[in-house]
Formats: structure tokens, sequence, C-alpha cells
């Protein structure tokens, strides 16, 4: 993501301590795919609010293709490393999440105008 010349600004705009931030994707991905009592961490936190915040603070230009990318990259991502019902679950639930998160981006670009 860091690399990529289209998403890459937004991530290092934002993100300066990169291996927090992944401990904190990967706890929140843990909560959301496991969604057991029996994590040793849940994730505590607004995905939606934080990118709603990003997309503002970037004069509103996330699209539609900034998730088209991070969808590709994370179902590279989980072919390459997983396979099985959690992992079609994981793709399933990043394709719904991006779908999801992209209308309400779009949603509060309406109401802030």
């Amino acid at each position: 993501m860091r690399k990529d010349s289209v998403l890459g600004p937004f991530f290092n705009g934002k993100i300066h301590d990169w291996e927090a931030h992944l401990q904190h994707l990967t706890t929140f991905w843990e909560s959301s795919l496991f969604m057991s009592g029996k994590l040793e961490k849940k994730y505590l936190g607004n995905p939606l609010e934080v990118h709603v915040t990003v997309d503002k603070e970037n004069n509103h230009s996330i699209t539609e293709l900034h998730f088209g990318i991070w969808l590709n990259y994370w179902i590279q991502t989980i072919d390459v490393l997983f396979m099985g019902d959690v992992a079609d679950n994981a793709k399933r639930r990043a394709r719904k999440m991006g779908t999801f998160m992209y209308l309400k981006i779009f949603e509060a670009r309406a109401k802030n105008k």
C-alpha cells in the first residue's frame, strides 16, 4: 500500500507509526472474522469515521477506484497466505465493507455540502 502510486499518498500522509497501524488492522480483522469472546484483543474504533475524515482531509478525492485497488491487494494477499472457508469469508467481508464504506463516504459528502 505504501508504495502504490494511487493508495500510497493517502496512507503515507496519515499513518506515521506503521507497526501500530498494522497491529490495529490485525485486531480489527481478527475481531471481524472470528467474533469470539476468547480473542486476546478486541477492536475498538470506528473505521468508517476514520475513512470519512481521510476523505475530507484529501478534498473528498477517495473514489471507488481506491477501494478496488485495496480490495485487489487484499484478495491477492489472502490467496497467497490462506485457503478455505475463513479465507473466503475474509474476501467476502472485505468486498461488502468496501462497498458500504464508499457509499457512506459519499453520503457524508452530501451531508456536508
